[in-house]
């Protein structure tokens, strides 16, 4: 383990903490956040978006009320990260029996079934499968690569900009993932309106889901230019590191529009079953535009470098999506 969370940018001072958090959150509680994210998706995908909702939000909540639980209750002082993990494991673990619960009660004759009555999967369904699934994980996969090598150019300046940085990479998250969650609800509906060649319910829902997402992305700009400090705050009360991690913040946040529409692109070769498209934009995002300009940027301008390339790079991905989309996208 040590290697790993030695590349991840733990320290002396912080290996031992990383430690127990991971042996709690990834080694016991691995599994059950796996399955309760895949029974999830699945549950969502036959239209029970109402208790996929409710498993997502009742582990969400558990974490939330566990955390100060553990942390300053239950476990004694010293050992408020262990006490961190063990609440995150647990909450996932309630989601995931929540998840095989709503399996339980919906019976055999549902389409997701434990059972296996019908017997070894087709190949071609398991082609499909993959042909989705493989460009979303190592999208996910190289997103979280292009944060370790931030962590690793940041602190090379100081701790100050390494603890600024992270704030504002937890901040800029909240509108992503909004639009990531948007991505995620349309997909279903345009590969089924795709599929039915009812190309006018297909374009009105790329087009609804694009201008909710742009919307979300413009009131996040407004939102973290004005009130920056107020959001920093909440993380941390340090005045310096409020002010760095405020101008890092209203820096980053202007890339917001163009990091939805390259995800948005992703997730619509996805729904059209087009996976090799979809793998090229998503490898392309990250290894050919975001690190290459992680360093070099780094290299040009220094600190502030790496904190404007993300906008840099998602100027090109946006230009090389939307060519792809008027060159390999769906035609009369």
């Amino acid at each position: 383990m040590r290697p790993v969370l030695t590349l991840l940018g733990a320290g002396e001072n912080t290996y031992d903490f990383a430690r127990q958090y991971a042996l709690c959150v990834i080694v016991f509680g691995g599994i059950p956040t796996v399955l309760s994210n895949v029974l999830s998706n699945l549950i969502r995908s036959i239209g029970r978006s109402k208790e996929a909702g409710t498993g997502i939000i009742l582990g969400g909540l558990l974490n939330i009320a566990l955390d100060p639980l553990f942390m300053f209750v239950l476990l004694p002082t010293g050992y408020e990260v262990l006490g961190a993990g063990i609440a995150t494991a647990l909450s996932n673990c309630i989601a995931c029996l929540y998840f095989v619960a709503v399996l339980v009660k919906m019976g055999k004759n549902s389409v997701i079934t434990f059972g296996m009555k019908e017997g070894r999967p087709q190949r071609e369904n398991m082609t499909a499968v993959f042909a989705v699934g493989v460009p979303s994980a190592i999208a996910t996969l190289l997103f979280d690569l292009d944060y370790v090598i931030i962590d690793k150019l940041m602190v090379s300046y100081h701790d100050l900009a390494l603890a600024a940085i992270g704030i504002v990479l937890k901040v800029e998250r909240f509108p992503l993932n909004v639009g990531i969650g948007i991505c995620q609800g349309m997909m279903p509906l345009v590969a089924y309106s795709y599929a039915a060649g009812n190309r006018k319910r297909m374009e009105d829902t790329v087009r609804l889901s694009r201008g909710l997402g742009l919307l979300i992305a413009l009131i996040s700009i407004v939102l973290y230019e004005l009130f920056t400090a107020q959001f920093i705050r909440i993380f941390i009360s340090d005045a310096q590191t409020i002010h760095m991690a405020s101008n890092f913040l209203r820096i980053r946040v202007l890339a917001t529009p163009l990091m939805f529409l390259s995800f948005f692109t992703v997730y619509l070769f996805q729904a059209f079953g087009k996976g090799r498209i979809a793998l090229f934009l998503g490898v392309a995002r990250w290894l050919v535009f975001n690190i290459p300009m992680l360093f070099l940027l780094n290299r040009l301008v220094g600190m502030y470098g790496i904190v404007w390339s993300q906008a840099a790079a998602d100027i090109l991905t946006v230009i090389l999506s939307f060519y792809v989309y008027w060159k390999y996208g769906p035609r009369e």
